[in-house]
């Protein structure tokens, strides 16, 4: 049987040989192909990828900030993750005019409580919606919970699901989500979850391995705490792209082996699903390539 990554090799390979060439909104430019699946299933290991290292602790802090209904930079810095840096750096540096670093800047968000409200704050992202999407009457919405007591009280229910896309508040984001549509299916024969995720827009080199490995955390997660074994994950992606500038790193990535996949290991079953730290989690024989550096697009 061949290796479940082969599926993400071959996208790779079709972006580089087949994709659309066009300038986006960065101004980088990308090849982009329109609609593409992969499966994975949980059984055979944790999908994350093998051909090149993930940087697996830093996905799974963003994973759990977004649980946490987390909205500002200063909460990922203070963890030491800085993937969401660019791009209130770039605002800040546009409105003020002010070359500062990234380092001098985050430093700032650190340690100044009324820079990092100003500064920091990227808008309703995502996690804001899964965990205060606000209706026409102001009341707030915990979609994730509503979805926990779906899958305990509801499992067959068509409506487990929860959305990043408030169209209201898309002008409010540093950035509209990506990864916007997760639904959850439960199998009566097998009590088994599965999970699926619908991305509007993926960035295939440098994003999509978080987005594979985050998916087939929170369904791990939302499996344990309601009662269910981890089925497979699915990933649907609708604009899914590569940027030019990813091109020789794509390349060099294709030509490795894939190899065996990890399993993950929840060391401590937390209170509820939004009570978890980093430290709860291992990837059991996780043996990847070298990283392979690029820069992302802002």
């Amino acid at each position: 049987m061949s290796h479940s990554e082969e599926q993400y090799l071959t996208l790779l390979r079709k972006l580089i040989n087949e994709g659309d060439e066009r300038i986006d909104r960065t101004g980088v430019g990308t090849r982009a192909l329109f609609g593409y699946t992969m499966r994975f299933n949980l059984a055979e290991g944790f999908p994350i990828f093998t051909t090149k290292q993930i940087f697996w602790k830093i996905a799974f802090k963003e994973l759990l900030w977004m649980l946490s209904g987390g909205r500002n930079i200063r909460e990922l810095l203070e963890q030491n993750v800085r993937i969401w840096t660019d791009w209130p750096l770039k605002k800040y540096r546009a409105a003020s005019g002010e070359a500062i670093s990234q380092e001098d800047f985050e430093q700032r968000i650190i340690n100044d409580d009324d820079f990092a409200a100003q500064w920091g704050d990227l808008g309703p992202v995502y996690g804001h919606q899964w965990r205060r999407w606000r209706g026409y009457d102001g009341k707030e919405i915990d979609q994730v919970q509503e979805l926990v007591n779906g899958l305990k009280n509801n499992p067959t229910s068509r409506r487990l699901l929860f959305e990043g896309w408030n169209v209201a508040e898309l002008d409010e984001m540093a950035l509209p989500p990506c990864h916007k549509t997760y639904q959850f299916f439960v199998c009566q024969a097998t009590n088994k979850l599965s999970g699926a995720l619908m991305q509007r827009s993926a960035d295939a080199y440098l994003g999509l391995g978080w987005n594979i490995a985050n998916l087939a955390l929170l369904t791990h997660l939302l499996a344990d705490h309601c009662g269910y074994e981890p089925g497979e994950i699915v990933w649907f992606g609708c604009d899914v792209h590569l940027y030019l500038n990813h091109i020789p790193q794509a390349q060099v990535q294709i030509e490795r082996e894939p190899r065996p996949l990890p399993r993950l290991l929840i060391k401590r079953k937390a209170a509820d699903i939004f009570d978890y730290r980093i430290e709860d989690f291992e990837l059991e024989s996780y043996d990847p390539h070298p990283h392979i550096p690029a820069e992302v697009a802002v």
